[in-house]
Formats: structure tokens, C-alpha cells, sequence
């Protein structure tokens, strides 16, 4: 009977407020009682994050979503960015931006800016494929605060990207129906608030294994609403909670532990790899799963199949 106590003890403490010993695993964590979690900053290093430490409220402007930077790449421009300014329409006649091309849009997660692994991989995919304005949006100053304070002001961070490209498309021209939003961990919850403002409008809006903690029952998690066809690829944070959020839900070798990877950090940024290599070839094919059962058992029996990610932006499933 001592020896249960004792374990059901430490079982107690691993899942409250003991910071866990390896850096990027997040095994221990249970939504709701963990303190601690490892998060990736912006090229897939392990940043350890405190649940429990207070928003800044010096960071709680609604505007702070205004400090967006959106910076343009183009077949014109593939490696060195153009930004342009939210209001300036000069800084929009001065870029390689045309509004008879498909707009992709990347947001990156917490911790990261417009220099993250994700941005160029996504870009350099994208104008491999297509002739595209690919803009990635540096959102660093609240990437860089706490996480409670970047979750706070996610929605904001969305709204002022809704923003932005509705009047990049008044002004400057474009289609609707040419718009992709891909965002990767918080960049997703991000991406999922961007095409909520705007009424759903993009086309297509991708979620790269968006960030579970504290989002599980948060009314401005990324959903259908977001856009037209909303796909989620989940390669680690479906541990604890594998929701089927998207209109395509798609779990990448059961969607969680990714082959090669000894930490959930790892396996976690596999999301935008996989998603990059698909820009590029469409090689990957899902099957249908009848039960969440069979998702996370990497067995599943359904008829259909559907290519997972890919660079079509009307794509349907």
C-alpha cells in the first residue's frame, strides 16, 4: 500500500509542476494540470514554457496585431523579401506582387519570426511549383513574449492578417479563390483566426499540427469556419487529444511519434517538413479512417483516398 501511495504520487508530480528532465519530450503532459511543456521556437529547438506564468499586460493592446510584418516572395524575389506595409499603397507598387497570382500566406509559431525554418522551406516549395505572391508574416515581438501572452493575443495577431490581406487584394488586386493560409503550431490557431475574420473567405487554410495547449476548448481554435476547405495535418499534439477539427484531418503514421524522431519537438515540427515535400511532389496519399481508433493505430480501412497537402489551392475533400 506505501509503495502505490508513493507512485500515485509521483505520478501527481510529473503531471503538475515539475519541469520535465528531457528537453523537447512532452510526454508527461495532461491538458489541464501540466505546468510545464516544451514548445519549438522558430527552427525546431526545444523552449520550455510555464503554463502558469502571468500574461504581460503591457503586451494586451488589441492593436499589437498591427506590428504585423508581411513580407513578399515572388519568382521575381525568391530569397530576399519585400515587405509591404499595411495602408502603403507605394509599398505595394514598388514590390513584385500581382494580383493574378495565387497568394500563399505562412504563419509561423511561437518563439519563431519571418527567418524560421518553416518560411523558407514552404517558400522556396511554392515558387519550385507555382508562380505565387507567398508572403510570411513576422509576428516576432509577441512570438518572443510569454506563451500565455502569445495565446492571448492570437486572435489579434489573425484579425490584423484578415486585415491585411483583404486590403492587399482591395488595393492591389487578387482572387479570393487564389488564397492559402498555412500556419505551423500556434501559427495555426493564428491562420484559423486570420480566415475566421475574414467570414471563412480563403480558399484553402492549412493547419500544421496547431498547438493543443490551452486550445482544446477555446472558442477561437482554428475550425471549419476559417476557410472554405480547412485541412489539419497532426503529427505530434493529438497525444492527449485528437480532435477532428478540420473539414480533412490527416495523422501522418498514426499522428504522433513520427519515425526518426526520439522527442515530440521533433516530431511535432515533421508537420511543416512533410507538408514542404508535398508542395513539391503530392506523393503523399491518406485513406480513410473509420474510427479515431484506426487513425491513431495507422490502420485505416475506408474507401477514399486523398492526397495530403499538396500546392492546389481549390483542392476538396
Amino acid at each position: 500500500m506505501k509503495l502505490l501511495v508513493t507512485f500515485a504520487a509521483l505520478v501527481s508530480l510529473v503531471a503538475g509542476g515539475v519541469v520535465p528532465p528531457v528537453p523537447g519530450d512532452n510526454s508527461h503532459y495532461v491538458e489541464g494540470k501540466s505546468r510545464y511543456l516544451w514548445e519549438a521556437d522558430g527552427d525546431g529547438n526545444p523552449v520550455l514554457v510555464d503554463l502558469h506564468e502571468p500574461v504581460d499586460e503591457e503586451m494586451q493592446d488589441p492593436r499589437r496585431g498591427e506590428e504585423n510584418e508581411y513580407w513578399l516572395y515572388t519568382r521575381m524575389n525568391p530569397s530576399t523579401p519585400q515587405i509591404i506595409t499595411h495602408g502603403d499603397e507605394s509599398s505595394i507598387w514598388a514590390s513584385h506582387y500581382l494580383g493574378s497570382r495565387p497568394i500563399k500566406v505562412i504563419v509561423h509559431g511561437y518563439a519563431g519570426n519571418g527567418n524560421s525554418e518553416i518560411n523558407s522551406l514552404l517558400t522556396s516549395a511554392w515558387l519550385s511549383v507555382i508562380d505565387a505572391n507567398v508572403i510570411v508574416v513576422d509576428w516576432r515581438r509577441l512570438a518572443s513574449s510569454n506563451y500565455l501572452t502569445a495565446v492571448s493575443q492570437a486572435p489579434n495577431v489573425g484579425r490584423a492578417i484578415g486585415d491585411f490581406i483583404t486590403w492587399l487584394i482591395n488595393t492591389g488586386g487578387g482572387n479570393w479563390n487564389e488564397v492559402h493560409f498555412t500556419g505551423f503550431s500556434l501559427g495555426g490557431q493564428i491562420a484559423g483566426n486570420a480566415g475566421r475574420f475574414t467570414g471563412g473567405r480563403p480558399r484553402r487554410v492549412t493547419g500544421l499540427d496547431p498547438v493543443s495547449p490551452l486550445w482544446y476548448y477555446n472558442i477561437n481554435a482554428i475550425g471549419r469556419n476559417a476557410g472554405q476547405y480547412v485541412e489539419i495535418i497532426h503529427t505530434y499534439y493529438t497525444r492527449n487529444n485528437s480532435p477532428r477539427i478540420g473539414h480533412v484531418d490527416f495523422y501522418p503514421n498514426g499522428g504522433t511519434d513520427q519515425p526518426g524522431c526520439l522527442t515530440s519537438i521533433c516530431s511535432h515540427t515533421r508537420s511543416y517538413r512533410l507538408f514542404a515535400s508535398t508542395i513539391r511532389t503530392n506523393h503523399l496519399v491518406g485513406r480513410e479512417c473509420l474510427t479515431m481508433e484506426e487513425a491513431q493505430s495507422n490502420q485505416c480501412s475506408g474507401s477514399v483516398t486523398l492526397n495530403m497537402g499538396n500546392s492546389i489551392t481549390n483542392k476538396n475533400g
